[in-house]
Parts: C-alpha cells; structure tokens; sequence
C-alpha cells in the first residue's frame, strides 16, 4: 500500500492536492505503517456502506456472473475460474464504466 501511496502521490500535479477513497480494508489503515505523502488525503468510507464504493458492485458483478453455485476441484481451477472472469470482466472497457457509475457522482472541474 505504501508504494501505491507513493506512485499516486507522485503522479498529482505539482500544485495540485488529490484525495484517495478507502474502504475499511486491514491494509487501508494507517495502523502507524502507511506512509501517506503530503498532495493526497485519505478518506475513509463509512462502515457497511457498499453503495458508496463502486467496486462492491464489481465483485457481486464478478460472483452473480461467473464464480457463485459452483464446485472447484482444486485449487488450480478456483485461480483458473478468477482469472477466465477477471477477462470476461475485462473484455469490453464500458462494463466496468456500467457496473461501477453512480448517478449522484459527477465530475467537478475548477
């Protein structure tokens, strides 16, 4: 998470302050080991509310479509099923556009 905190914070615009939205995830805490750079602030989601962050709506995409109601063999075919869905997902660019906007959020310009 640190060296993805870093990467964002390199590619702001020198003059510019960006804010990174996080869910609850263990590796989203600050727990004293993220190192947050000065030009983004984290924001934190609220607690239980999936509506809020648009990649819930990627995974439950992701279960109701390919991977739910199903027996695996081995381990192999469970990394085989994500993968052949994370590509079926990722086949054509506007689904994830589809699945993930929100019509209260729209773009603000200065």
């Amino acid at each position: 998470m640190n060296v993805h905190l870093a990467e964002v914070g390199r590619t702001i615009a020198p003059g510019a302050f960006g804010v990174i939205i996080l869910d609850g995830a263990g590796w989203h805490q600050t727990g004293g080991r993220l190192v947050v750079p000065a030009n983004p602030a984290l924001l934190h989601l609220p607690p239980y509310a999936p509506e809020l962050n648009p990649v819930e709506n990627v995974w439950q995409y992701l279960r109701q479509n390919f991977l739910s109601n199903r027996v695996f063999e081995s381990y192999e075919a469970i990394v085989d099923a994500c993968c052949d869905a994370w590509n079926a997902l990722m086949a054509p660019p506007e689904r994830i556009r589809s699945i993930t906007q929100r019509d209260w959020a729209k773009t603000v310009s200065s």
